[in-house]
């Protein structure tokens, strides 16, 4: 978390292997992501990224746009479908496979992108706001369903977000960051039991960290 404008997408770009650091060095597995400015495919193949927009291709299938990496990487077109398939019914989108992405809610979309980003088992998951869009309700059930997908397929996950309640509530770890040029302010442990109920929002415990979180940022925006 940190001030609009102090990099939290250009450092998720950076991590995901879209934009060239200045600087500094991105390992994944022991493996340097990026090398004299250019990104390197093997150590990319480690990571999947899910974007402020779902950015379904128009004329493919739900299951086709999930199945899209693996196809790029030349598996045969049965055994994509299939794993296409299995991640239609972990996010909760089973029965829409053949569907368009326009015939989709904005939700479903979400989910089939995230099904997108998981299709090839990533070992990190990056997230760029990916539930901004989305009214509060809706919001808040994708929260416990990208909960629910993580604990049934886990990885290291990292999560850009302007919502402090959302951050409190499903991370591990919250970073706090200074207004341009970042710099970590805080880094903030999360120790709440997995997994964690909308309820948990209301407790004191919880609004303690929340509060925490916010007067880093608060003193990020000089206030």
């Amino acid at each position: 978390m940190g001030p609009s404008g102090c990099g939290k997408t250009t450092l998720l770009r950076v991590l995901g292997g879209l934009t060239a650091p200045s600087g500094g060095a991105v390992v994944a597995d022991g493996r340097a992501v990026w090398s004299e400015g250019r990104a390197d495919r093997q150590a990319l193949t480690q990571l999947a990224m899910v974007f402020q927009e779902a950015n379904l291709l128009p004329w493919f299938s739900v299951v086709d746009n999930i199945a899209l990496p693996l196809r790029l990487r030349g598996v045969p077109r049965a055994e994509r479908r299939a794993e296409a398939a299995r991640l239609c019914e972990l996010v909760g989108i089973a029965g829409f496979e053949d569907h368009r992405p326009h015939a989709l809610s904005v939700g479903m979309r979400h989910r089939a992108a995230l099904a997108r980003a998981l299709v090839e088992s990533p070992r990190v998951l990056l997230l760029d706001e990916p539930f901004a869009a989305l009214d509060a309700i809706t919001r808040e059930t994708m929260n416990l369903e990208l909960e629910r997908i993580w604990l049934a397929r886990p990885c290291t996950a990292v999560l850009v977000t302007h919502a402090i309640s959302e951050a409190v509530f499903l991370a591990d770890r919250v970073v706090s960051l200074s207004a341009r040029p970042a710099r970590v302010l805080a880094i903030t442990d999360v120790p709440f039991l997995r997994p964690r109920p909308l309820d948990l929002q209301h407790e004191q415990d919880f609004q303690g960290l929340v509060r925490g979180v916010r007067s880093y940022l608060t003193a990020a925006q000089g206030g």
